[in-house]
């Protein structure tokens, strides 16, 4: 008998999904949120914010599952779905309500599509939307989601000069301090906060903050330093992020110096998050210190943390690097049971290297895992890696036909 296909796989898909929607039908608006945080495949994740889209009392309880129904679309790349989704809610009386309208903005700028977030923000005296700084920053931050950063300054510039009653405020200044940060250019966001504090703008931890990692990202380290004592001296209340920032610097070095300020933190109140011990646990592998790496990721529940997706993605990476397949594949199934599995180019080498050291029901239980949670346009890049790794026969396709059909009962 020859290898049954995948794509003749999803033949059977549409009874399943015919009885998933049947079950969307009953669940409540934060069961859909806790769904669509796990959910890749971009139809399901259109079924799932459906179900519940009318019961949205308002646009922040819409907009973050709005985001990520957008996001999963455009993962796969779908934009003209992504329009018509979007276009669709400008039908919807809320769109009078700026809240609402810029629900729309902020989803194009999610999806990479700047042009259409703008041509949103400009008609909305075509809907009878009142425009303020509001929709102006949602507007600002769709560039930098965009990643089109040399938008921000100009629009920046243009928007209040066009419309009377938006004029720019401390979260404005934040995001174009933003733009120029990721364009490159700390230099120019010292100079948007010089401008602040002569106009009298209040400048936030956020945006100080900003600047500071932009600065360490360019070498820029003197500058950096500086720029953390005008912090302190300014009363800037110095919080767990800045101080992120800080240790992120020290990651190629001692990780003495990182333990010092990880301490410095706790003795100003501060608690360490999973982030901060994510950098020391980098800073003790790159320095080829596995056992002290492995007691910081074993210890975070301790110290009143839980490992995020960048915890694992370090783990098994490192763990990888040095051999230890087995311990990252024992980590990868942690991070199967918290939804937070590390990205294909990170579980690739697991794999290679699980097959290399004979264990192949472990290799092939990766890819069975990967496959049922990755992106559907994942896929083609796990099916070939099994192939050149030979983890797939004949019985085994034969078997995954056999489990759709019993699971479509």
């Amino acid at each position: 008998m020859s290898c049954i296909r995948l794509s003749q796989l999803r033949r059977f898909s549409t009874t399943t999904n015919a009885v998933a929607a049947v079950h969307l039908s009953s669940i409540s608006v934060s069961q859909a949120k806790n769904k669509l945080r796990t959910e890749y495949d971009p139809d399901k994740a259109l079924e799932i914010y459906s179900s519940v889209s009318k019961n949205y009392s308002s646009p922040a309880s819409s907009r973050y599952a709005q985001d990520l129904t957008v996001r999963r679309l455009a993962n796969s790349r779908r934009f003209s779905e992504i329009e018509s989704f979007l276009e669709s809610h400008k039908t919807d009386p809320k769109i009078s309500q700026e809240p609402f309208h810029s629900t729309l903005i902020r989803s194009y700028g999610i999806a990479g599509m700047l042009d259409h977030a703008i041509k949103t923000f400009h008609q909305m005296d075509q809907f009878g939307t009142p425009r303020s700084t509001i929709s102006f920053n949602t507007l600002l931050s769709a560039c930098n989601h965009s990643k089109q950063f040399d938008k921000v300054p100009q629009l920046f510039d243009e928007i209040p000069k066009k419309y009377n009653g938006v004029s720019p405020d401390k979260v404005s200044y934040g995001i174009l301090i933003k733009a120029y940060c990721e364009a490159g250019h700390p230099d120019k966001g010292l100079e948007v906060l010089r401008e602040m504090e002569r106009k009298s703008v209040e400048v936030t931890t956020v945006t100080f903050t900003t600047i500071l990692n932009g600065l360490y990202k360019k070498g820029k380290t003197k500058e950096a330093e500086k720029l953390w004592m005008e912090m302190m001296k300014t009363g800037c209340e110095l919080d767990v992020a800045a101080y992120n920032v800080r240790i992120s610097n020290f990651q190629d070095g001692d990780p003495e110096k990182m333990k010092e300020l990880i301490d410095e933190m706790s003795s100003l109140g501060l608690k360490p998050d999973t982030i901060s011990h994510n950098y020391l646990m980098t800073c003790y592998f790159k320095r080829g210190m596995l056992d002290e790496a492995k007691k910081v990721y074993e210890r975070l529940e301790s110290n009143g943390c839980n490992p995020n997706a960048a915890t694992f993605r370090t783990m098994v990476f490192y763990l990888c690097l040095n051999g230890l397949y087995e311990q990252g594949y024992r980590v990868l199934k942690e991070s199967v049971r918290l939804n937070k599995i590390p990205d294909f180019n990170t579980l690739k080498p697991l794999a290679e290297g699980l097959v290399k050291k004979k264990k192949i029901k472990d290799a092939k239980g990766l890819i069975r895992t990967v496959k049922k949670n990755f992106p559907p346009n994942f896929l083609n890049a796990w099916t070939k890696l099994e192939k050149e790794l030979r983890l797939v026969s004949c019985s085994d396709a034969n078997a995954e036909v056999q489990e759709a059909k019993e699971s479509t009962g």
